[in-house]
């Protein structure tokens, strides 16, 4: 706020609070970014439905149901944050990257079928998904000198690759560079003053969008091309 109000707990409804105060601050009546009840809905949304996509496990073990809700809202609450952030800053922060790395590499020990154990012990591939697709991306950064690609980015890799494995987080990554060129073209035919190739474009946002679709689908963009080919 523009004038150090301290928000009470009745201002900090998420959107209710919004609406009510019609967008603005209930002691100097600035405006509220409407960037707070896009990203409260957003984020509700994913909730609603992390908790749906994991409905199956409810008839194996209510406590794996629960765990994994937790977990991957908790995940993707940090993904959401560095998201928002990588779009006003053009950066990611350190140390929400690493938690989230952290957290997705717990996560691949956590059985999600709800079968048996909740705890497993996960694959070598599943080990090694992370460093596999956070490679690529420090290369690309180091080639270009940072040009085409941020190290956060490369960060942000290690974590979705863990998280999703080797298939999904192909499958995510191909399609946040679908996302990434269709905005890019609205941008530089629509957007606002002249866009160049210069221009920077945060990209942590296309990575996220495209990591929740795989997450939520089970994305494997192979078997989806084979099933329109065939």
């Amino acid at each position: 706020m523009t004038c150090s109000h301290k928000l009470r707990w009745y201002e900090l409804i998420p959107i209710f609070s919004f609406i009510i105060q019609s967008g603005r601050c209930r002691k100097c009546a600035s405006t509220i970014s409407h960037q707070y009840p896009i990203v409260e809905f957003g984020t509700g949304l994913i909730f609603a439905l992390i908790a749906f996509h994991f409905v199956p496990v409810l008839q194996f073990s209510q406590m794996s149901y629960i765990v994994l809700v937790v977990l991957f809202a908790f995940i993707f609450s940090l993904l959401m944050v560095i998201s928002v952030y990588d779009i006003r800053h053009k950066i990611i922060p350190n140390t929400l990257v690493y938690v989230y790395a952290l957290v997705s590499l717990f996560s691949i020990f956590i059985n999600q079928t709800g079968v048996g154990s909740i705890f497993v012990f996960p694959s070598l591939i599943s080990l090694a998904s992370g460093p596999l697709f956070a490679l690529p991306f420090a290369l690309i950064w180091l080639l270009s000198r940072g040009r085409a690609m941020g190290l956060g980015d490369a960060k942000l890799m290690l974590g979705i690759g863990w998280m999703l494995g080797p298939m999904q987080a192909l499958s995510a990554t191909i399609v946040s560079f679908w996302i990434g060129s269709v905005v890019s073209l609205f941008m530089m035919f629509f957007g606002k003053g002249k866009m160049t190739m210069k221009t920077e474009i945060p990209f942590a946002p296309f990575l996220v969008i495209s990591t929740l679709i795989a997450f939520l689908f089970n994305l494997d963009i192979f078997k989806l091309a084979e099933l329109f080919s065939s």
